[in-house]
């Protein structure tokens, strides 16, 4: 995983205070208020960072949490997984392989086929629309 070179005073620039907490400080949007818990276009989701593609709105599922869920990224290597202690839990942390900033979290808890739930921030994600869905009403 590469971690993006910027500054702190660079990325605040860049992104709002909220995704600076997530993305950056490894922050946690509050359940069921981000954009995209319960949004259902079809589309890719990206880095909110560095537009890197990370999840397709196929692998998209409602998994109650009030967090956008995904059973598995877009390409494998979209998406670095890392040990986080924080918190008195253990538990798996998802980061955007291009950049480093951190997206939420992996568990073994998911749908088929893989099994996994990578929850994620809204915070942390940007949505493209799939083009055949931009020009229907």
């Amino acid at each position: 995983m590469s971690s993006d070179p910027k500054t702190d005073a660079e990325w605040r620039a860049t992104l709002s205070p909220e995704q600076f907490r997530i993305l950056r400080e490894k922050g946690t949007e509050r359940a069921f208020t981000g954009q995209y818990w319960d949004h259902h276009a079809h589309g890719a989701y990206r880095c909110a960072a560095c537009g890197e593609p990370l999840f397709d709105s196929t692998a998209k599922f409602d998994s109650g949490t009030g967090w956008p869920s995904f059973y598995q990224a877009l390409k494998p290597e979209a998406v670095a997984e890392k040990t986080d202690t924080t918190h008195g839990m253990v538990r798996t942390e998802a980061l955007c392989r291009k950049c480093g900033s951190h997206l939420g979290h992996v568990f073994p808890d998911g749908p088929a086929p893989t099994g996994m739930r990578y929850c994620i921030n809204s915070a942390s994600l940007q949505f493209e629309e799939a083009d055949n869905d931009k020009n229907q009403d």
